[in-house]
């Protein structure tokens, strides 16, 4: 059988050890899982309520169209019920705007490093990558818009990116989408929204009304804790929207991640506690790296990508054997950093004290 060849060589995603694997790997009773950017306080008790409720319905399909939930994120938002799309994570949005717009004769933008999912679904589609170098983890826009060329269909904005946790302001992303030529998509992928605390950080919903080629993707994975259930969205005109609606599988999110998902919407209570313990817990891996002399990308996520200044599968390989599970840098495109979720703030402390006696060894070996 012959497939494709751009999937020749193309390399699948590798997932994080799971935390039993890791127990009994290394004879651990105990395992912090800091890789996956997840919400170490779990999800609103309203979303898991909503599952047990409907745990006896799972001989019917899903409602294919989200009715319940597309006018619980329509109502939040501000928007129009028919300005939405849903996936299975918004990672399958990304997916459907790379199978609507990207072709072998097609290419697109990104910045460099930034999440891994829009040069996969584009090399998938044969498309050219057009990869930007950042600076300092930000888009550098004014390079991005000049990479642009007749060809280009989708350029993408990570914002927050990940991985280095920094954001595009509004005076910056707005000035950048005023430019973008209006055949190219700009798709502005907000996952940690919710986390940002920066007051200049764009309100890109409100711009959808001068820009019909402006896509904004949002996800329940990150603060409201429903990682598990996958369930994300974009946001854009009706018109883009019509063009994906036939992509989209009939059923591809489940009943049990929209009542989850409409509940958690209802639970701003429960949203705000969570930003605010993140806040806190941010203010704890800033002080420790300053403790330390250790560069740290400035974050408005629930993550801190640090800079050891050794090969980031080295500090990947300490901390697993003593029971926390990060993210190397040397696979995000920062060879000597790593990433590190929040956590509690107890499991922040856990944390700092093993980094300690890390950078203690190394000074010893250095010295």
């Amino acid at each position: 059988m012959q497939a494709k060849p751009q999937l020749s060589g193309l390399p699948s995603y590798k997932p994080g050890k799971p935390i039993e694997e890791v127990k009994k790997e290394f004879g651990l009773s105990k395992v912090i899982k800091l890789a996956s950017n997840e919400n170490p306080f779990g999800a609103s008790p309203k979303a898991a309520e909503a599952i047990r409720q409907a745990a006896s319905e799972t001989a019917i399909y899903p409602d294919g169209y989200a009715a319940f939930l597309r006018e619980k994120v329509a109502s939040k938002l501000g928007v129009a019920k028919n300005q939405l799309v849903f996936g299975n994570g918004s990672d399958e949005v990304i997916q459907f705007l790379c199978r609507a717009f990207l072709s072998p004769d097609t290419n697109t933008v990104t910045a460099d490093p930034t999440f891994s999912q829009y040069k996969l679904n584009a090399t998938i589609e044969g498309a050219e990558v057009r990869e930007v170098p950042s600076i300092d983890g930000v888009h550098d826009l004014d390079a991005m818009l000049e990479a642009i060329d007749e060809k280009t269909r989708i350029i993408w904005v990570c914002n927050p990116n990940n991985p280095s946790g920094t954001y595009v302001n509004q005076v910056a992303f707005e000035s950048f989408i005023e430019r973008v030529p209006k055949h190219v998509l700009v798709v502005s992928d907000e996952a940690y929204y919710e986390y940002v605390t920066a007051e200049d950080y764009p309100e890109t919903l409100p711009l959808l009304e001068k820009y019909e080629n402006l896509m904004i993707l949002r996800t329940f994975s990150k603060a409201y804790g429903l990682a598990a259930l996958r369930v994300g969205f974009g946001v854009a005109s009706p018109k883009l929207i019509s063009l994906l609606d036939p992509i989209r599988p009939p059923f591809n999110n489940t009943t049990f991640a929209h009542l989850a998902a409409a509940a958690a919407l209802e639970d701003e209570q429960f949203i705000t506690e969570c930003v605010a313990k993140n806040t806190r817990g941010l203010e704890q891996f800033v002080a420790f790296c300053e403790k330390h002399n250790l560069y740290y990308y400035p974050s408005q996520t629930n993550f801190v990508l640090i800079d050891f200044k050794c090969p980031g599968n080295e500090l990947f390989d300490y901390l697993l054997r003593r029971g926390f599970i990060v993210r190397s840098g040397e696979a995000l495109g920062f060879p000597t950093c790593v990433r590190i979720t929040i956590g509690s703030e107890e499991q922040n402390d856990e944390l700092f004290g093993i980094l300690e006696g890390f950078l203690a060894e190394k000074s010893v070996q250095q010295g």
